[in-house]
């Protein structure tokens, strides 16, 4: 089985979400998507809202029979992602796990704690934001895995493919961001 994980503070989750998932699954021919609602992102100064209530907002609004809401990271104590990952490889050894992320992240991955062993430990499906291709294509990051790129047309091969591996694909846009909902609403984070 080939289970892409979506991890972030989903604060708020929006169909921006929704419309990467679905790309993800159809994309890299996924049988599923982990959303894994964090207790926290390190790299960002604010805590965000309490995780029940993040929880329950991506519940009412991701309504996919091949989509699953976790608080994982909550549950095993782990903080970064490179810990998540080992976490989760250690519960679920015959699954083959995908990490997702937008653009705009590969653009600072270089920055995540422990960010070669990710690439090291999973393949890495990369879907395009709103302003990060550029970014994202000339980061330090895709500099030092562009041997590892997968070409667009070879998406569906990345759940099979040894890591390092990666493959950016471009989507229909978005300019939806949690950051930006929460500004509209005056909660800063």
């Amino acid at each position: 089985m080939s289970v892409g994980l979506l991890g972030g503070s989903f604060d708020p989750p929006h169909a921006g979400h929704v419309r990467i998932t679905e790309e993800a699954l159809r994309r890299f021919g996924l049988d599923r998507v982990w959303w894994l609602v964090s207790p926290g992102n390190p790299l960002k100064p604010h805590g965000p809202a309490p995780l029940a209530d993040r929880m329950a907002a991506a519940r009412a609004l991701m309504d996919h029979p091949r989509v699953a809401i976790s608080d994982f990271e909550a549950q095993v104590g782990t903080r970064y992602t490179a810990q998540t990952l080992r976490a989760l490889q250690r519960f679920y050894p015959g699954v083959r796990f995908v990490w997702l992320m937008g653009g705009d992240n590969l653009a600072q991955f270089h920055r995540w704690q422990d960010w070669r062993d990710i690439a090291a430990r999973v393949p890495i499906g990369v879907l395009a934001r709103p302003g990060s291709r550029s970014q994202a294509r000339l980061s330090r990051a895709a500099q030092v895995l562009s041997r590892a790129r997968l070409s667009d047309s070879a998406a569906h091969l990345l759940p099979q493919s040894d890591p390092p591996a990666w493959c950016f694909v471009n989507i229909p846009m978005s300019g939806l961001s949690s950051s930006a909902i929460r500004a509209r609403l005056g909660k800063p984070r």
